[in-house]
């Protein structure tokens, strides 16, 4: 899958889960990530299949919090999470 190494960059896996927010104060609406797009949004598609396409900060994923337990955390936040790891990893090799 060409869009993999992509999502990877960012901390992301094809079809893992996601949730959202339709409008600032909606409910949480569960989906699976599909591909990242040219623009850096992020195509999903929710429980009923429609596909929708959001922001970074607009997204939600499970990571372990600092006690290893599960929590939703922004998109954004484990991007940059990721990208640093990846330079302290390469770093520490050096």
């Amino acid at each position: 899958m060409p869009n993999a190494p992509v999502l990877e960059q960012i901390g992301l896996r094809t079809n893992e889960a996601v949730r959202f927010r339709r409008g600032d104060t909606g409910r949480w609406v569960q989906g699976r990530v599909a591909r990242v797009n040219a623009d850096g949004s992020i195509t999903l598609h929710d429980i009923d299949g429609s596909a929708r396409s959001l922001r970074p900060d607009r997204l939600e994923v499970r990571r372990p919090g600092s006690r290893g337990r599960l929590t939703w955390q922004n998109v954004e936040h484990v991007a940059i999470t990721w990208e640093q790891l990846t330079l302290w990893c390469t770093a520490d090799l050096g």
